[in-house]
């Protein structure tokens, strides 16, 4: 796969010539804003310090940027002492990059200035990105991050009054050699701007509730009332579509979206894995973000040749160079992109599927299982795991976590047990069904007999035919 960078293309108004102008243009404007789109976030840092006087003249770069009604009701709260740092990464319930950075900018705006439109927000967002291509011009990496963690206790420990507001960081440092020299995938300029209306393909609109209104300050991360969960309100393009961008609200490093609430269960889920002769053909569908991937690699022999089966070529670009950072070698393992539900194998050329959770992703989980059949050779198999609708955990996603946002993977809706084993039971031979997890979450407790069907997870291996 060729590494995601923003490029020029047919869409892009720098693919142009020059634009006319009634002013003469600076003779290196192409050049300079070609430097500036090649900054992007670094999550691996080096650690090594930055001198103050230079980390000082970023800042004060940054107070270039507009702001409102030029009040400049910003601060900027340099954090380069070690312990601090480390305690800002606790803070943040896990970015490693807060201990790592050179240093840690607290972006704040003080309270009751310009609060109109966001007015105050913008001016301080502003100002941040400034610094960023401050500081990637002088050599060094950035990413601005909202994800802070608890605000009073960042707060206290910085000493910011109740009448200034932290509004997020700015981690600055140089890249480790080994940090993904990775561009997070822009969108095609043609989806995102127009003439004088509103214009945007279909497939990056997404569904929301029908209402007459969607007051912003209704709407949050833990509490969206027009959050359309259900796959099937969603086409295939727009689950690939968000999966595809979101994705990348991570950097693609080793160890990087691995569940907690799964703790050992994928562990469980591969030990179904069937027998593979060698240089047997396995296909995964749906691996967004790698994680499941990962570890069936390590599972399976050297001589087995992995396919990644996926919606989007952005998330197979991650996947790559996750597995490069991984330590896992790439010479038999193939990234293959699918549309509106149909694999891109030819009928009986697979030795064995496998689908880790992702049937309750899909508008049409049935046909997926009818397209795994039709690729599976006689006699090979099917390992499937679903988030099972009738246990603790799905109980706990009904009464709650579905009145949140969608997540990053995309929509889901847990399904019962009993169902996805009758499709699996009118399709194939189940060698093996078992529950996984009592919980809602962590535990990986393998449940056999009835109790199979009331486990957070239900997984099975089949036979086909």
């Amino acid at each position: 796969m060729p590494e995601t960078t923003a490029k020029p293309s047919e869409s892009s108004p720098s693919a142009a010539a020059p634009p006319a102008a009634d002013g003469p243009l600076r003779p290196d404007w192409r050049d300079i804003l070609d430097v500036l789109a090649e900054r992007h976030s670094c999550r691996d840092f080096d650690g090594s310090p930055i001198d103050r006087t230079v980390l000082a003249e970023i800042v004060a770069d940054g107070t270039e940027a507009p702001s409102s009604c030029n009040q400049q009701q910003w601060h900027f709260i340099v954090v380069d002492d070690p312990a601090l740092k480390r305690r800002a990464w606790e803070i943040s319930g896990g970015n490693h990059h807060f201990a790592d950075c050179s240093a840690l900018v607290y972006l704040c705006f003080q309270k009751g200035w310009t609060h109109g439109n966001f007015s105050v927000v913008q001016s301080v967002a502003g100002a941040a990105y400034h610094m960023m291509l401050s500081a990637h011009l002088r050599g060094f990496a950035t990413i601005w991050n909202a994800g802070i963690g608890d605000k009073e206790a960042l707060a206290e420990m910085l000493a910011v009054p109740p009448t200034f507001e932290i509004q997020g960081a700015l981690a600055i440092g140089r890249p480790k050699p080994s940090a993904p020299p990775m561009k997070a995938p822009r969108r095609p300029f043609a989806e995102v701007h127009s003439w004088n209306r509103f214009e945007r393909p279909a497939v990056t609109r997404y569904p929301a509730k029908p209402a007459e209104r969607y007051p912003f300050f209704a709407i949050r991360n833990d509490d969206n009332p027009f959050a359309v969960w259900d796959p099937r309100d969603w086409s295939w393009g727009q689950i690939g579509d968000f999966r595809g961008y979101s994705v990348w609200a991570k950097s693609p490093l080793a160890g990087v979206y691995v569940s907690r609430r799964q703790g050992e269960a994928t562990a469980v889920e591969l030990d179904l894995l069937p027998a593979l002769p060698d240089g047997a053909r396995v296909v995964e569908v749906m691996p967004w973000g790698g994680t499941y991937s990962v570890e069936l690699r390590r599972r399976l022999d050297p001589s087995v040749r992995l396919h990644l089966a996926e919606l989007s070529a952005h998330n197979l670009s991650f996947v790559e160079e996750r597995f490069r950072q991984e330590g896992l070698v790439l010479d038999r393992v193939a990234f293959d992109r699918f549309a509106d539900g149909g694999l891109p194998y030819a009928d009986g050329t697979v030795d064995a599927v496998v689908l880790p959770q992702v049937l309750e992703h899909m508008p049409d989980p049935e046909r997926m299982l009818d397209e795994v059949r039709r690729v599976l050779r006689a006699g090979g198999h099917l390992v499937a795991s679903v988030r099972n609708a009738d246990s603790t955990y799905g109980r706990h996603w009904s009464e709650v976590e579905s009145r949140a946002q969608v997540p990053n993977q995309g929509p889901l809706r847990p399904i019962p047990a009993a169902a996805v084993e009758g499709w699996l039971d009118d399709r194939f031979t189940i060698e093996q069904g078992i529950g996984i997890g009592r919980e809602v979450s962590h535990d990986a407790a393998v449940l056999t007999g009835p109790a199979r069907l009331s486990g957070r997870l239900y997984a099975a291996r089949c036979r086909n035919g």
